[in-house]
């Protein structure tokens, strides 16, 4: 497109040469590295978006970030064990891959570069939704940069000798039905692992253990949550592993971002397995943007899915007649194939399904179906065999006829924050005997929040810093929570209405009256608490940063 080679720092190019983006982390050996493929890049002609040389004093950093993004052809990511767990890196990936899958042209190409990161070594739950199949090389050291910079070059030059890569990133990410490489990373939907030790968390020390999204099964640090209302003595943990061994079990689980929604799943999946149910983890995030546009599609897509994760033949060209409707064959391909053929009870978990909630001509029909099932298997042994988990960040807005929603039955859960009492004890763990009068202004910062909690005990018993210093950092871009910041902001700032309902709230103290979608968008990201048909901020890191950059 004609002017975007101007908004790529290094003078006048070729129009048919090829736009990169470096998606890296401002540390050794990650920014050297960048460096080294921005020169070799210019050197032969190409434009290349790198933060540290394109984004110059005064620039609104996040808009340049975007014009970036959007006209790039291809996005090189280097992936090291710095970068895997940067909520900016995951935000850059996304996009990038939302880009890809929403254009004709599949631009951007994702490279992903593993940099002292052997395959072996886990991502967090999201990036690894968003690489699985897609082709990676790795560096180990200096030797291997002439060798990836040679493949670089030669991909985006257009060069048939690197064809192999762009088939690899295009096709096999694209096609549900392709065989993994071995060179790929392990698939995040293969069946939970039972860890070797006992359930139960070492205690009262562990070595500290940075939070980057899914707490693992075997971590000291994963907190069983206590409701907010009933006895304290029943978990949530407990209420959910009672309830997904009773036949055609429906479990709800509703909180925003960060709240520990993915890490109960996984254990809710294992619990299950040691059942001896099959069990099937499921993320709308990894289906293509134009699935969710047509209900056959997706439909299809969706059962193709779950019987790939069940090791079952794709059998949809026997069980999908255009004469009956997508729902019908839908449910034909569950009752009278992947239900009939397996002999152990399934438990089904589908995460972001949030996603759905954006297409309502999909969501209500979708939905739908999940309740007819579940309403079936009061009386069916067939539809008995069939679990049910759903995972959601905010409030269910589309309307739904309340006898077909599956939003009002079942067993409802929404995960709380942190108390005292458990910050207390996970401060514990962390070998920090704090009292409350460290506690207390850690929680005056960020409440209970579960994620921010963690990150300032990882740090804090590492003696990377203080908490005094910690709190005082704490809501500015230079803090410990600069990248998490950025990152709301950055999502804030690509949808201007957002950030004005944010600017609403700066304003006051008081709760605001918000439009109901905009309250909610803001809870399922975790920036406000909902007060009945209002809103406030969800702790005070978010009103000072916010406050500053908004108000």
């Amino acid at each position: 497109m004609p002017g975007h080679e101007t908004r790529f720092a290094g003078g006048e190019f070729s129009p048919t040469a090829a736009r990169v983006f470096i998606s890296y982390r401002s540390k050794e050996p990650d920014i050297g590295l960048a460096q080294q493929f921005y020169e070799s890049l210019q050197a032969a002609g190409h434009p290349v978006f790198l933060a540290g040389e394109s984004i110059r004093l005064g620039d609104n950093w996040s808009q340049r970030v975007d014009e970036a993004l959007e006209a790039c052809d291809f996005f090189l990511l280097l992936l090291s064990p710095q970068s895997a767990v940067s909520e900016m890196v995951t935000e850059e990936v996304r996009r990038a891959k939302q880009l890809r899958d929403t254009r004709d042209d599949h631009r951007p190409g994702i490279l992903p570069i593993r940099v002292n990161f052997p395959f072996t070594s886990p991502l967090n739950y999201d990036l690894r939704g968003y690489l699985q199949r897609i082709q990676q090389r790795e560096w180990t050291t200096d030797a291997d940069t002439p060798i990836i910079l040679q493949e670089v070059l030669s991909l985006v030059s257009g060069s048939q000798e690197s064809r192999a890569w762009v088939r690899d990133v295009a096709d096999s990410d694209r096609s549900p039905a392709s065989s993994a490489p071995s060179a790929l990373l392990p698939s995040p939907y293969s069946p939970v692992p039972t860890p070797p030790a006992s359930h139960s968390p070492p205690l009262p020390i562990a070595e500290p253990e940075l939070p980057e999204g899914q707490v693992d099964l075997a971590s000291a640090f994963y907190v069983d949550r206590v409701p907010r209302e009933g006895s304290a003595r029943t978990t949530i943990e407990a209420q959910c592993y009672e309830a997904i061994v009773r036949p055609g079990a429906l479990i709800r689980i509703k909180a925003p971002r960060q709240m520990g929604k993915t890490s109960l799943m996984a254990r809710i999946l294992r619990h299950a397995g040691d059942q001896h149910h099959l069990t099937v983890p499921l993320s709308f995030q990894i289906a293509d943007a134009a699935i969710f546009n047509d209900l056959d599609k997706f439909l299809k897509w969706f059962c193709a899915s779950v019987g790939r994760r069940l090791r079952l033949p794709n059998k949809l060209a026997d069980y999908w007649d255009d004469i009956f409707g997508s729902k019908d064959n839908c449910t034909a391909y569950f009752e009278d194939y992947l239900l009939a053929t397996i002999t152990s009870p399934l438990t089904l978990c589908l995460d972001e399904v949030d996603m759905v909630f954006n297409h309502p001509n999909v969501a209500s029909d979708f939905f739908g179906l999940l309740r007819a099932w579940h309403e079936a298997a009061k009386n069916s042994d067939l539809w008995k065999k069939l679990r049910l988990v759903v995972v959601h960040s905010t409030e269910v807005y589309i309307p739904m006829n309340i006898n077909q929603s599956p939003f009002n039955v079942g067993l409802p859960i929404e995960l709380p924050e942190f108390t005292a009492e458990q910050v207390q004890n996970l401060a514990a763990r962390h070998g920090l005997r704090w009292a409350a009068t460290e506690i207390e202004p850690l929680m005056a910062m960020v409440g209970g929040h579960p994620y921010l909690v963690r990150v300032a005990l990882y740090h804090v018993a590492r003696q990377e810093t203080t908490l005094n210093r910690l709190l005082q950092t704490a809501p500015t871009e230079a803090g410990l929570y600069g990248d998490h910041l950025r990152r709301h902001l950055w999502n804030l700032e690509q949808r201007p209405e957002m950030a004005m309902a944010v600017k609403r709230v700066v304003q006051t103290s008081n709760p605001v009256r918000l439009q109901s979608v905009q309250a909610f968008q803001l809870h399922s990201m975790g920036l406000v608490n909902l007060q009945d048909n209002d809103v406030t901020f969800r702790c005070e890191l978010y009103r000072r940063y916010f406050g500053d950059r908004l108000g």
